[in-house]
């Protein structure tokens, strides 16, 4: 958290205020965050502008003039938030990038997990995790059968952590893992080889349909994620099955469930989503 539709979700909110504001400083109030970059080449980014705001996965690209590019990883807590006029700083606010009309733009990340990479356009082999992005279900690229290629080459993982894997789709996390495994009545715990065609076609269109559709709410918000604009999602009231264990299916009526796969808390309803 966030996942690909919370990350898109804060880009689209600052890309309604951002592009073509002049950076007048760059203050790195906690230089752990960077992981490419020092406080002197952040500071170097006055009197550039903002050109454009990226996405790829989870990773969110901040474009600037003269090929420069900061890449934004937002992790557990992290929070890109536009301000109107120049607060003074808070608590857990660990970047301030102050432009020349007064506004700000200010990482707040409780957890201090995130982390930012300053480098050139285009040149991303040294920000982790990055070039190594499988398809986005979103991609016009993605499709079954770039799905079961993939899968093909994991024919003894849990699908539940194939889905979790960033090399084979990019942006889905645990929340969107368990709505699209619900909404396709595939076991978390199946083995991608046990897959048949028509679950395979069901879950490449669970993947496009849910992300498009917390895309449109705007992202899930149960408590750190907001957009830039300080915005909650509401994708939270439309939750078929994470962190429901205990309560009725909303198809069938049994009682959802939850185990551990691949180390993570997966819910799932013991009718819908039948074992192998």
């Amino acid at each position: 958290m966030p996942e690909l539709p919370e990350v898109e979700t804060v880009r689209r909110s600052l890309l309604q205020v951002l592009p073509q504001k002049k950076i007048e400083a760059v203050e790195i109030i906690t230089p752990g965050i960077l992981a490419l970059g020092n406080a002197a080449a952040f500071g170097a980014l006055a009197g550039s502008e903002i050109t454009d705001i990226g996405r790829r996965g989870k990773y969110l690209m901040l474009h600037f003039g003269g090929g420069r590019m900061c890449v934004v990883h937002l992790r557990m807590t992290g929070k890109l938030l536009y301000r109107g006029q120049s607060e003074p700083l808070q608590k857990h606010d660990h970047v301030r990038f102050g432009f020349a009309d007064g506004s700000e733009l200010v990482y707040n990340d409780t957890r201090r997990f995130g982390r930012f990479w300053l480098c050139s356009e285009g040149d991303i082999s040294q920000v982790s995790g990055l070039a190594t992005l499988g398809a986005e279900p979103l991609d016009d690229d993605f499709s079954v059968d770039y799905w079961q290629r993939q899968t093909a080459r994991r024919r003894n993982a849990r699908i539940k952590a194939v889905l979790l894997d960033q090399q084979v789709v990019a942006g889905l996390g645990n929340i969107y893992a368990d709505e699209v495994l619900f909404r396709a009545g595939v076991h978390p715990e199946r083995r991608t080889g046990s897959l048949t065609e028509e679950e395979n076609v069901r879950l490449a269109a669970a993947m496009r349909d849910i992300l498009q559709d917390a895309i449109s709410k705007r992202g899930t918000t149960f408590r750190d994620y907001v957009d830039g604009n300080n915005q909650r999602g509401s994708y939270q009231e439309h939750l078929q099955v994470f962190q429901k264990a205990g309560q009725q299916c909303p198809r069938c009526g049994a009682t959802i469930e939850r185990i551990r796969v691949a180390g993570r808390s997966s819910c799932f309803c013991p009718q819908c989503q039948q074992p192998e």
